[in-house]
């Protein structure tokens, strides 16, 4: 028999909430937490707003801050979020390192930019680019230290080291279903008997010149740039692209007998897990949503329940034209049309941003906050329907439901695709 699986300690650092319940608290309340980029000048790009962690530190969950001086951005989130889910559970002195590992779906640090255009500049001869001269410069002006800090497995290295996690440790970056897939995939190696306890989530910050022109260049980012606040606007039919996020989330997933035996707090049971890819196109998510319903069924096998048990979906939601159709498609398939109409579905992008690799696991951790609570989140800035997408997207306001089981999706660019299923113990 499988183990069960349960989350015994949650943690964020995220543009709306740097603690689980200061985001929760403004996630009731419909807040925004997307404003004007200050991060870079943006002045001169198509998007010039995102949504920013600001007036936070290390120091805020009681880390030494020098410490971390010269570790990427990325990393300093991650270490934030996770010192806030250890402290949550409780689990740190009570597992063996070697059965205590971490799973993280973890982006990139801050790219540097500027040295990179400096780099750029005294290689190019009468408009030619010089490569020997390009590495002569960056070998002047990077700090190899700081470039390694920046690599996407970092996070998963400093926080295993940091806790005392010598178990399995991994790190993937499959986009915006990173750590959704970090979760499932922790969940598993629970189950098997490879380790007792997992760090997982995820961390990003995409919010640098680099991140900004890529997505700009996919048309994904929304540009309007004269209400911040009413800019990401999930499943409305006047919709126009996603608002760039960054942050961290993390949980801690424990053996159910384990955590029952030593008193943990658990916040509820990782049920289902479905993965899938669309095999389709690298920036087009499949418009049947084949890939999508699919992983969504999966999940449900995985979980032993019916379509009829689902409570509350926490939908990837981005607010570009193609992702909010083809998932209201999709959640209609897999969980047929009678069912999909009565079941309140919200995007709480509206009012994060979009984490990237980050956001399944803070959606996670905020499905589980509804669960406890019995109140669905809002999907903010929700104006004008869509024909294309008919299902309750529970507009602009919080609405008070019994929720017993959740499913969080989880869709990223290159077809990847996790369903992630919760319930209560």
């Amino acid at each position: 028999m499988r183990r069960r699986v349960v989350v015994t300690g949650m943690g964020v650092v995220t543009p709306l909430g740097t603690t689980v319940p200061q985001l929760w608290a403004n996630l009731k309340e419909g807040k925004s937490g997307v404003d004007f980029t200050t991060i870079f000048d943006a002045s001169n790009f198509p998007t010039r707003i995102s949504a920013e962690v600001k007036n936070w530190s290390l120091a805020d969950v009681g880390e030494d801050p020098k410490l971390w001086e010269k570790r990427g951005r990325h990393t300093k989130f991650a270490i934030g979020a996770a010192r806030q889910a250890v402290n949550d559970s409780g689990v740190l002195g009570t597992v063996d390192p070697d059965k205590f590992g971490v799973y993280l779906g973890a982006g990139e640090g801050q790219q540097d930019f500027y040295n990179f255009s400096h780099m750029m500049v005294a290689a190019l001869k009468n408009g030619e680019l010089d490569l020997a001269a390009f590495i002569q410069e960056g070998l002047k002006r990077l700090d190899p230290q700081l470039e390694l800090e920046q690599e996407p497995n970092m996070p998963a290295a400093y926080m295993a080291t940091h806790f005392g996690a010598e178990g399995p440790n991994f790190n993937c970056l499959t986009a915006c279903a990173a750590s959704s897939q970090a979760v499932g995939e922790a969940t598993e190696i629970i189950r098997r008997g490879e380790a007792d306890v997992m760090l997982s989530g995820g961390a990003h910050s995409m919010i640098h010149p680099f991140g900004v022109t890529g997505f700009n260049l996919l048309t994904a980012l929304s540009e309007n740039n004269a209400q911040p606040q009413k800019a990401s606007r999930p499943f409305d039919l006047n919709r126009d692209g996603f608002i760039l996020g960054e942050g961290a989330a993390v949980v801690v997933l424990e053996d159910y007998e384990r955590a029952k035996k030593r008193g943990a707090p658990i916040h509820g049971e990782i049920l289902g897990y479905g993965t899938t890819a669309d095999a389709f196109r690298i920036t087009d998510t499949h418009p049947e949503g084949r890939g999508a319903i699919t992983c969504m069924k999966m999940a449900l096998r995985d979980a032993q329940k019916n379509a009829t048990d689902i409570d509350y979906i926490n939908a990837h939601g981005t607010s570009t034209q193609v992702n909010d159709k083809v998932e209201s498609l999709a959640i209609k398939e897999a969980l047929t049309p009678d069912v999909a109409y009565k079941v309140p579905v919200s995007s709480t992008k509206s009012m994060t941003g979009h984490l990237i690799a980050a956001a399944g696991a803070t959606e996670l951790i905020i499905s589980l906050m509804s669960m406890r609570d019995s109140v669905v989140p809002p999907t903010i800035n929700y104006e004008t329907p869509d024909p294309n997408c008919d299902l309750d997207y529970v507009p602009n306001a919080a609405r008070d439901r019994k929720v017993k089981t959740i499913l969080s999706n989880s869709f990223g660019f290159g077809g990847q695709n996790i369903a992630l299923i919760a319930g209560a113990v």
